[in-house]
């Protein structure tokens, strides 16, 4: 039978989704991305903000039509959506056979194997304490030259803007045999670049090993032969110790690249938010990270228009990104999530000065962005080489400093063949808003 799974949300949900298509694979599957010609729709679906939530339903609703124009046999919601609203689900759209929440994912064959066996509405789910253990290899979706490794699970920080402690449970790291074993998989298929995910990797190991555990994994890691990148995302800044700065500027597979959302930098909405940090110890948390590690690019996010939050404080925020001058920066306009605090808080800010908020901050950032790209002209970097520039004789990559999906990239010219995944030694010869020009000086590996 032929199978369309459509991952949606972050690339934490999209570890599950691989571990599904290999269970799948392994039953025997082939897979579509026609999702006419599709036997069996597998939807993974997100709701963390609004907007996710919308594409969520559209999505499933999309795909229900499959039941009466394509040949779809069984449609099939998983992930953070179904978790939260199984029951609307289940009476608002009938098309749906079966559901699994976000601790049931390796249950995919079961439930699939009983939607097409014909049972009604085939729910799965169990406790959030659980971690699903896959012991199939994951089919990778991302090319193949990287994939994503989910280090924990979970979340115990309870800001009040967030829904995820009550969609994915409290913290809980996956043992470090398991991450280790897996990341060999990963690297015995192919994978040069693993990227360390979770809902806040900085605390990994703590309630396995009873204290923070991140560097001896990426020590761990970084002994996998055929790794050459090694990414850190999801970092809270009030976590980050010494140690683990420590293994970042030692350790040579790791990339000097941390993703460390601050969310704000005006004391009052901080506070208000649940974060555990204050403008001035963020200062100190950047001012540390790049005294130690010159050559790091900081990622952050923020959130504009958080209820209560004045035009003082949104220009605290402004100085403060200006100030900072991080590499790497994304804003999203505040989402009211029901059954979070923050939905409740009074002086709820208009979406269209939310908006206004976010794109005054994406304005600056660009030029931020911009001489940054230009201060990196002349200096030589290593490329991982995503694809071909089609109909030029160019290639485009990402440099230490870019995560996949959410960074700039590096365009190369050159006449020569090279395959994704190659790694290239290239000059930078020109700068863009958050992109590179360069061009090749070696070429080291395939």
């Amino acid at each position: 039978m032929k199978l369309l799974c459509i991952s949606l949300g972050c690339d934490k949900n999209l570890v599950d989704t691989e571990m599904m298509l290999g269970l799948l694979n392994k039953d025997g599957y082939t897979f579509t991305d026609d999702e006419y010609d599709a036997d069996v729709i597998v939807i993974n679906t997100c709701c963390f903000i609004g907007d996710a939530k919308e594409e969520s339903v559209n999505t499933i609703l999309e795909m229900a039509q499959m039941k009466e124009v394509g040949k779809c046999k069984a449609l099939i919601v998983t992930g953070c959506l179904a978790q939260r609203y199984k029951q609307e689900i289940i009476d608002e759209i009938p098309e749906v056979d079966g559901i699994l929440g976000t601790t049931t994912y390796d249950e995919i064959s079961h439930v699939l194997a009983e939607a097409l066996g014909g049972r009604e509405h085939v729910q799965c789910f169990h406790d959030l304490d659980l971690i699903p253990e896959v012991k199939t290899d994951r089919v990778i979706t991302t090319g193949g030259h990287y994939a994503f490794l989910k280090i924990a699970e979970g979340c115990d920080k309870h800001c009040t803007y967030c829904i995820i402690p009550s969609l994915r449970g409290n913290f809980r790291s996956v043992p470090m045999e398991r991450l280790v074993s897996e990341a060999q998989s990963l690297a015995d298929q192919g994978v040069k670049e693993l990227i360390l995910v979770a809902q806040e990797t900085t605390l990994y190991g703590v309630d396995l090993y009873g204290k923070k555990s991140l560097p001896e994994l990426l020590k761990r890691l970084c002994r996998i032969s055929g790794l050459q990148w090694i990414r850190i995302q999801y970092c809270y800044p009030e976590e980050i110790t010494d140690e683990l700065i420590e293994t970042i500027k030692t350790e040579e597979k790791v990339c000097h690249y941390l993703d460390m959302p601050i969310q704000h930098a005006s004391d009052t909405i901080l506070r208000r938010m649940g974060r555990r940090t204050s403008r001035e110890q963020l200062k100190e948390i950047v001012g540390k990270l790049r005294s130690e590690i010159p050559d790091i690019a900081i990622r952050t996010t923020l959130i504009s228009g958080f209820p209560g939050e004045t035009e003082e404080d949104h220009e605290t925020l402004m100085e403060f990104v200006d100030e900072m001058e991080f590499e790497r920066l994304g804003v999203f306009a505040y989402s009211a999530e029901e059954d979070t605090p923050a939905a409740g808080f009074p002086d709820q800010i208009p979406q269209e000065v939310k908006e206004e908020r976010r794109d005054a901050i994406m304005e600056l950032q660009q030029e931020i962005s911009f001489d940054h790209s230009q201060s990196m002209v002349g200096k030589s970097l290593d490329v991982m080489i995503e694809g071909k520039v089609a109909d030029e004789n160019a290639y485009v990559g990402r440099t230490y400093m870019d995560g996949p999906g959410v960074d700039g990239m590096i365009f190369i010219q050159t006449g020569e063949e090279l395959m994704s995944g190659a790694f290239v030694r290239a000059r930078v010869t020109g700068a863009l808003e958050y992109d590179l020009i360069g061009e090749i000086e070696d070429e080291f590996t395939e």
